[in-house]
């Protein structure tokens, strides 16, 4: 029996010519990533391994970005912790204020990972990486530490759904839309320890940015990981940011897939979750008027420059509906200098929002848009449960920056189409 792209990446990695579903292997890393919240975590266990340096030090990555610019003492301690190992062990890839970014928009940007990377990152969404095609995953910073020190990691190899995608994404319908859709259609643990593995003739619809959200919210459909097919669009991301040689898995055509399912892009339309899981996903023939009180674009899911021109589309020219908070975060600093030089900083002001530094932010119920109870928001990030991004009793509403924009014109959840047609 062939194997699936992560299988490959996997075998790869391991030193074996090839691997099964629900084998355990031990892989060597090609990053280890954390954060300032995961990573003193992973700090104090790596004492404990007492190595006397990380296993490379160009391989090893933090970013504060969670709390950071340090938003309380507790933010403050946890970051000294980073910045004093970080100097210590003499890591390479260290990014705190001025040139920080949310983590996955950041590595992705700094061209750390390519295509055939093996990533470990002590957060969730670091599935992220599969839309270039490596295998990516989110570990808990015990796991960190281990990698840190050793350059390895444990895996049990996952068994993969194969989501087949046709056709072509319609005006304002994005990679949020389509990734919601799926979790809609499968639920939060459709793809419990699973691969989701993309590919289909429909790719050539999707751009990067596009592939980065679809990846990046993979776990919230239970999946180990997502991963994307490598075409030529992505081989000229890789080497237009410079990163290293890609090396390309395919899957066998006789790989075992637990399940097919195959996705029309073009019969996709702008979709919301709605509180408090992301798999109840409805379009907007089910939404009933819903007012709002706050807006968040950005988070490691929509903060990038493709992101920020579509909610610029949609706001320019226009004013925040009254009594609407409207956040506007860009992932990174590079994005945020982008996103000044064409002109989108001033139509976000003028329309009435405030544009924070590039910061995790509201996303984790941190800071920069905190939820009172009974409150609304309609974000761009990747979560909703319950408390999320504020108050037990608030409620998050996960959309596009497309439909997030179009809700901060009206004051309601609001489709784009309603607004630009």
């Amino acid at each position: 029996m062939g194997m699936t792209m992560t299988q490959k990446i996997l075998a790869a990695h391991s030193g074996l010519d090839e691997v099964k579903a629900g084998q355990l292997i031990l892989a060597s890393l090609d990053r280890v990533l954390g954060n300032d919240i995961t990573s003193p975590v992973a700090i104090k266990e790596f004492a404990r391994l007492k190595s006397e340096s990380v296993f490379d030090r160009d391989k090893v990555v933090m970013v504060m970005d969670h709390f950071v610019p340090n938003k309380d003492i507790k933010a403050a301690e946890q970051c000294r912790v980073c910045r004093e190992f970080c100097h210590e062990h003499d890591i390479t890839h260290f990014y705190d204020v001025g040139d920080m970014g949310i983590e996955h928009a950041l590595l992705t940007e700094k061209g750390l990972v390519t295509a055939g990377d093996c990533v470990i990152g002590a957060d969730s969404h670091t599935c992220t990486y599969g839309a270039l095609g490596a295998f990516s995953t989110g570990v808990g910073s015990t796991d960190m530490a281990c990698g840190m020190a050793t350059g390895r990691a444990w895996f049990k190899v996952p068994p993969a759904i194969k989501v087949e995608l046709t056709g072509e994404l319609r005006r304002f319908v994005s990679g949020k839309d389509v990734i919601l859709y799926i979790i809609g259609e499968i639920g939060v643990g459709g793809a419990l320890y699973k691969s989701l593995e993309f590919t289909g003739e429909g790719l050539s619809s999707l751009t990067m940015s596009d592939r980065f959200t679809i990846a990046n919210m993979a776990v919230e459909a239970g999946a180990k990981n997502g991963i994307f097919e490598v075409d030529d669009l992505t081989l000229a991301y890789i080497k237009e940011h410079k990163a290293e040689a890609p090396r390309v898995f395919r899957a066998d055509d006789d790989a075992d897939y637990d399940e097919v399912i195959t996705v029309d892009l073009s019969e996709i339309e702008p979709t919301v979750a709605f509180p408090s899981l992301p798999e109840n996903a409805r379009t907007f023939a089910e939404i009933p008027e819903i007012r709002i009180d706050q807006v968040v674009i950005g988070s490691c899911t929509n903060g990038r420059i493709e992101d920020l021109a579509a909610a610029a589309e949609i706001m320019k020219g226009r004013h925040a509906a009254k009594n609407v908070r409207v956040i506007v975060i860009p992932a990174t600093q590079q994005v945020y200098l982008e996103a000044l030089d064409r002109g989108y900083i001033r139509t976000f002001i003028e329309f009435g929002a405030v544009v924070s530094t590039s910061t995790c932010g509201p996303c984790l119920g941190g800071y920069m848009g905190i939820l009172a109870e009974g409150e609304r928001a309609v974000t761009t990030t990747n979560r909703n449960f319950v408390g999320r991004m504020g108050h037990v009793k608030s409620e998050v509403y996960l959309a596009s920056p497309a439909t997030a924009a179009a809700s901060a014109v009206t004051g309601r959840i609001t489709s784009p189409w309603e607004v630009m047609e």
